[in-house]
């Protein structure tokens, strides 16, 4: 099964936690937590470029997998990073936050952030 393609967040949940416990100012908290995010996912054997555009943000990581490359966090640090892939899951830690995208099926991406007891949870839909 392949990542590849465009999805729209539907649901998440954990978000406002998560985000202030990894220091995100609370106003971009207020303005995030509402918005649709869209992540497009280019996928080219083990070399993968994931698009993640929130409003005015984007945030682009290219990576290939089991290679260190530099991933930006969800506040905007950059961090060098291994992707791993385990079957239809891509798993990294960043810092302490450890980052496990999976593709449940060939239409929706579960995206499970984990940091201590606080777990943000992000359920997309294939758009494209």
């Amino acid at each position: 099964m392949s990542f590849g393609g465009k999805y729209q967040l539907e649901s998440q949940e954990g978000f406002v936690e998560f985000m202030k416990a990894v220091g995100l100012p609370d106003d971009l908290i207020e303005k995030g937590k509402d918005i649709k995010s869209v992540t497009e996912i280019e996928e080219n054997g083990d070399q993968f470029k994931v698009t993640v555009t929130t409003g005015a943000k984007v945030m682009i990581n290219s990576f290939t997998i089991g290679q260190e490359a530099e991933i930006e966090s969800l506040t905007g640090e950059k961090i060098k990073a291994v992707v791993n892939k385990e079957g239809n899951k891509l798993k990294t830690v960043l810092n302490k936050v450890t980052s496990v995208t999976e593709l449940v099926d060939g239409n929706t991406l579960v995206n499970t952030l984990t940091l201590g007891s606080l777990v943000y949870k992000r359920i997309s839909k294939r758009l494209a």
